[in-house]
């Protein structure tokens, strides 16, 4: 009879190991110490604000940090924890502000994009609109002629051939809020641009939409 090959099955193959264990600890750690420092501290930007929940924890240059997407959901189950209505009502605020603005800047196209779209503004967020001109310049003219006061800024954005492009904002100041309006040629409402998110293309909703947000809110 022919003998059966014995193979020694080491503790690594029964279950994962106690280092992966804690790795996905402190990387959880990590998302959920970035999401409160977002929801608290006006930081925007992910990779800023998981630097910093990385460096107050005390995670090693070792540790993967955790992926926008992860940390994006751990700033809605903070803010769904300690939010409650209050964050409900400031957003049907700021997006009822974006609707202001977005019929004043009916000829331009304008689509809402960002935090207040997508629920996890806090109490420090832009109104952020995407508005579409050729040349897109004469959206300012536009707000002056309208008796608005703005300033100029610019960001750097990732681009649909993974490159970067600097895109030029204005930021309006509308009684307690701030709407920001980056400008794209018209061409630009064909395909947006990547969310700095999860890479897919970022969601931009028009007047209807915020409208019907709106309206199921209340």
């Amino acid at each position: 009879m022919q003998s059966r090959k014995k193979t020694r099955t080491t503790a690594s193959d029964r279950c994962p190991t106690r280092s992966v264990t804690k790795f996905e600890q402190v990387r959880r750690m990590v998302a959920a110490e970035a999401a409160r420092i977002m929801a608290t501290e006006a930081q925007s930007s992910f990779r800023i604000a998981k630097q910093k929940a990385a460096h107050r924890l005390g995670a090693g240059a070792e540790t993967a940090l955790p992926s926008n997407v992860e940390v994006e959901r751990a700033l809605r189950d903070y803010q769904a924890f300690y939010g409650g209505e209050k964050h409900l009502d400031h957003l049907i605020g700021l997006r009822c502000a974006a609707l202001r603005a977005m019929r004043l800047l009916e000829p331009f196209h304008p689509r809402l994009v960002g935090p207040v779209l997508d629920g996890t503004a806090d109490e420090y967020a832009r109104v952020m609109l995407h508005v579409f001109n050729d040349p897109p310049d004469a959206v300012a003219v536009h707000l002056l002629d309208k008796g608005l006061d703005f300033s100029s800024e610019q960001r750097r954005i990732r681009w649909h051939d993974g490159g970067y492009r600097l895109v030029p904002l204005l930021v309006v100041h509308s009684r307690d809020t701030e709407i920001e309006l980056a400008l794209f040629a018209c061409v630009d409402l064909r395909q947006a641009p990547p969310s700095p998110i999860d890479g897919r293309p970022l969601k931009r909703a028009p007047m209807t939409e915020v409208e019907c947000l709106l309206a199921e809110a209340c």
